[in-house]
């Protein structure tokens, strides 16, 4: 089976010239001989892109949705060929309706009249891994009922296999290979792909992101059905929408396309810096528009398989550098990308900031709503790379999401100006994020885990005053400087406990400061006291 596979991978290889994607000249003799045949097939004049997306549609759905992740990785791609591989769609033939019943049945441990009051045969979509029907619930609701495909996972575990035999090669003998890491490719595949297999992970961020948007005028995600679903099996509510791409019935529908589009980069500013929480798979198929009220008009999102979130350090610096980006100051730019560990420490700020400045510059000379920010931030991101820097996959998960949303906002209001939208913003997360009540949201968060720690305290303050009575003493004497160094470790120590046990005490204190000295916790006062007389005494 495995030879027959490796046969049909050659055969698709030289049918569309890959092997030209190879620099021969560094492959061995072997290697060189292995592809030889290839010429047989004459040659293919079609660019690399274009002839890569018809191998990987060819080779079947696993190397179809290989291809869909390679277009969301714009850092490791060339543009070209990132370009050509999103046009992949999963139009794969649906499996029978009886073995998709049986496996519902198994799954649920049920049959499917006792389950539904009515279910339909005929699929509403069938994709590379799982395929949807429609149901109606014995209460009356509408469901879609998701469920995998049979023997998938097997299949999906040899053509990983495979992968990465082929990664492997690309690798060891191809200077392209190397730079654009395919091991760290098909590891990020096999981790996202595998993930999709388990429909109770699905379901699990699919509830996450409803109750994120509980009530917002915004977002609708369709509710899950946790009773009727596993690993295996995924009901959700059936939404009704006008598909987002379908222009032409969102104008019939009366809908005001430019708060719609406005509304689509809110979503996304939303799902980034406040709930740290976001869609990253977000392509047509899996969005639609609510349009019953046409002049407040919702998006409706599926497929909550692909989710991403960013590290607070991410947040707080991808936040102040595209306000940065926005002021035009690049010295700021490059300096946050040094102090957030993007790049080197050693990295040489005026040279990088050069470098930003003649990617961002040219593009600011055009109007604003012609700029697209998810491309400034791949060209920024590949200047960076210059630089020995490191990409994170949530920062290119975030990348890409942004060029969806773009891409859709301008399909609907050419004139989007996201920058608009985005500044003011960013300008209140900042804003809020050093806020009394969201210092204090944080503090309350970490108290249990002081409190924890609270009993190591006083035998490190012991242990810390010991070794500065007990230093050994030289015969000759310190210099001012040396006995500054000396003995600022253990200060700072001190000031760190105190410092700790006062915020504690005035954090267990601050929810009865309107009250009663008596009604305020004795553990607050002694905790604050203890900690004043530290700072007060070091």
């Amino acid at each position: 089976m495995r030879l027959r596979r490796l046969a049909k991978i050659a055969r698709v290889v030289g049918k569309y010239r890959l092997d030209k994607l190879l620099d021969k000249d560094s492959l061995p003799f072997s290697m060189r001989a292995l592809l030889a045949p290839a010429a047989l097939f004459g040659g293919n004049s079609a660019p690399r892109g274009e002839r890569l997306r018809m191998a990987l549609e060819e080779l079947g759905p696993i190397f179809i949705k290989f291809g869909q992740l390679l277009s969301t990785r714009p850092d490791l791609v060339p543009s070209d060929i990132c370009t050509e591989l999103a046009q992949l769609q999963d139009n794969v033939p649906p499996f029978s309706p009886t073995t998709f019943k049986a496996n519902i049945e198994a799954a649920l441990e049920d049959t499917v009249d006792n389950l539904f009051h009515s279910f339909e045969a005929e699929p509403l979509a069938s994709a590379s891994v799982a395929q949807v029907h429609a149901a109606v619930l014995t209460d009356g609701r509408d469901v879609v009922v998701k469920a995998v495909r049979p023997g998938i996972e097997k299949t999906i575990r040899k053509d990983i296999a495979l992968l990465y035999t082929l990664a492997r090669l690309l690798a060891k003998y191809s200077e392209d290979g190397r730079r654009l890491r395919p091991l760290e490719v098909v590891a990020d595949y096999e981790m996202v792909i595998l993930e999709e297999l388990n429909l109770q992970s699905e379901g699990a961020n699919a509830s996450l992101l409803r109750h994120n948007f509980e009530n917002s005028p915004l977002l609708y995600v369709p509710e899950i059905h946790w009773p009727y679903s596993n690993e295996n099996v995924l009901v959700m509510e059936r939404i009704y929408g006008i598909p987002v791409t379908n222009m032409a019935d969102l104008e019939a529908a009366g809908v005001d396309m430019k708060l719609l589009a406005e509304r689509g980069v809110e979503i996304f500013f939303t799902q980034v810096f406040e709930h740290n929480f976001f869609h990253a798979d977000m392509h047509p198929g899996n969005i639609f528009v609510d349009a019953s009220k046409p002049k407040s008009p919702s998006y409706l999102a599926i497929d909550c398989a692909i989710m991403g979130s960013l590290s607070s350090d991410d947040q707080f610096y991808l936040a102040r550098n595209l306000l940065a980006i926005f002021k035009r100051d690049y010295r700021q730019v490059a300096e946050l990308h040094i102090r957030s560990g993007w790049v080197p420490a050693d990295t040489p700020v005026n040279e990088f900031t050069g470098a930003i400045r003649s990617v961002c510059e040219p593009i600011f000379e055009r109007p604003l709503n012609e700029i697209s920010l998810g491309h400034m931030l791949i060209s920024l991101f590949n200047t960076a790379r210059r630089f020995n820097m490191e990409v994170q996959p949530s920062l290119v998960l975030l990348q890409k999401t942004l060029l969806n949303i773009e891409g859709l906002g301008r399909q609907m209001y050419p004139q989007l100006d996201l920058w608009t939208t985005a500044q003011p913003f960013l300008e209140k997360w900042l804003k809020d994020r050093y806020s009394p009540k969201s210092i204090f949201k944080q503090f309350k968060r970490h108290v249990p885990d002081w409190l924890e720690h609270l009993p190591q305290i006083p035998p490190l303050i012991f242990q810390a005053l010991q070794n500065m009575q007990q230093s050994p003493i030289s015969t000759v004497a310190p210099s001012p400087v040396a006995k500054e160094k000396s003995s600022s470790k253990p200060r700072r120590m001190i000031n760190r406990f105190g410092a700790a046990l006062l915020g504690i005490g005035i954090g267990l204190a601050s929810p009865h400061w309107a009250e009663p000295i008596s009604q305020i916790p004795a553990s607050s006062l002694i905790l604050g006291g203890m900690g004043l007389l530290l700072l007060l005494l070091r």
